[in-house]
């Protein structure tokens, strides 16, 4: 029997690695996953910054590199205003979105970071989404955004020996960002 299980496994596995995973949903409406690689591009801000993304299923959140983080409140609302750099181009935009909520970040080193959460439109493959992100500052890491395990959930495979499998192809909607 458990040969039975490996070979079907197995079977499954091969069809998705040879590009089956782009198939229309089955009878039951399961739409099959998409395949990224552990780094892939995603956009944000409509399409205006491209950026490397790590796709990370061992972190629940996403994060998005932001320097500048001040938080405020206007109208009794709290809001953060932040900076994004596209480090390909250089571009900086300086963006203002309502506070989500917190949350309290364990570093490796045992100390704990509070950082706050926005809401960004994000693309990845054929995917758009309203996503979640921690703001941090990330320019000590090689990614700028990190793709959490929240944002990939029901979309995506992670194949972690490969790169760049899909490329951001979504149509970017009108006052999303």
């Amino acid at each position: 029997m458990r040969t039975v299980s490996f070979f079907a496994l197995s079977i499954a596995v091969t069809s998705l690695a040879c590009g089956f995973a782009k198939a229309e949903p089955d009878q039951s409406g399961v739409q099959p996953m998409e395949i990224f690689g552990w780094v892939e591009r995603v956009e944000i801000l409509d399409g205006k910054f491209s950026m490397k993304a790590k796709m990370d299923t061992g972190a629940a959140t996403s994060s998005l590199d932001a320097t500048d983080i001040q938080r405020f409140r206007r109208g009794g609302e709290r809001f953060v205003r932040f900076t994004v750099t596209d480090d390909d181009s250089g571009q900086s935009a300086v963006l203002e979105k309502p506070l989500v909520r917190n949350v309290r970040i364990v570093r490796h080193s045992g100390q704990h970071q509070r950082r706050p959460v926005i809401e960004l439109p994000v693309c990845f493959g054929p995917f758009y989404r309203i996503v979640e992100f921690t703001l941090i500052d990330r320019s000590n890491f090689i990614y700028p955004v990190l793709i959490g395990r929240s944002t990939l959930e029901g979309a995506a495979l992670i194949d972690s020996g490969q790169t760049f499998l899909n490329y951001p192809d979504c149509e970017l909607r009108e006052n999303d960002s």
